[in-house]
């Protein structure tokens, strides 16, 4: 059995694992943090990169990325400060600029939406991008649409990671960097197996079923109603 560690979050005194992060005691403890490039799901790890999760942890001069950040003994981390949602808010902002219009958006009910509204984002003082990638249909079961991809590589390591077929990639560098297939191939001619895990992990809806949308790439086919289940398939 491992040794606990116990720290303060919110002002209340907690104890954790050595090898669970902020989000995932945070997740248990009740409190919410977004996430977009971080998934709870099984064989995914934190990547720390899209800066959603942001927390305060006293003394320290930067806010940590909580996905990715274990805490230490004594440790008091404030999730719910002025500066930690400020910093999300910013975060949030900067990537409601560059999205497509929600109404006509590939999946106005992603996770991305839904955490916007829960931080309070619906629009950006920010200039969207001049450019934006075209859409690619070739795929029989799968868009790809990446005018809303935010470079979160949930993807990535989906398909690399968790089902191991490491057919998605990031190509380029700085603002021309994009999820790529093989070798920047389009999706349907690539070595894809049509697995979906990517569909699955994708936040924003650059990834979708193609059954879903219309010709327009909006989405316009939603469930009748969710079930849970325990069966692991």
């Amino acid at each position: 059995m491992t040794d606990q560690i116990k720290f303060t979050l919110n002002g209340k005194e907690v104890e954790a694992g050595a090898d669970e992060t902020i989000w995932q005691i945070s997740q248990r403890e009740g409190v919410e943090i977004p996430h977009l490039c971080y998934s709870p799901d099984p064989g995914f790890r934190g990547d720390g990169n899209c800066r959603a999760c942001m927390v305060e942890v006293e003394g320290e001069r930067v806010l940590a990325a909580s996905c990715i950040r274990m805490p230490t003994e004594g440790m008091v981390v404030n999730s719910a400060s002025e500066r930690a949602k400020k910093s999300r808010e910013l975060v949030f902002e900067l990537l409601v600029a560059d999205q497509p219009e929600r109404a006509t958006s590939h999946d106005p009910d992603s996770k991305f939406w839904n955490w916007a509204d829960k931080v309070g984002v619906d629009a950006s003082r920010f200039a969207a991008a001049e450019s934006k990638p075209s859409a690619d249909n070739s795929h029989v079961a799968m868009a790809v649409n990446l005018d809303a991809c935010i470079n979160c590589n949930l993807c990535v390591r989906a398909c690399r990671e968790v089902q191991v077929n490491d057919v998605i990639g990031m190509s380029f560098r700085g603002s021309g960097s994009k999820i790529t297939f093989d070798f920047n191939d389009p999706m349907g001619d690539s070595t894809c197996v049509a697995c979906g895990e990517c569909v699955q992990a994708c936040p924003t809806g650059a990834l979708m079923e193609a059954s879903l949308l219309d010709d327009k790439g909006t989405r316009t086919v939603y469930a009748d109603r969710t079930v849970d289940t325990v069966c692991p398939v």
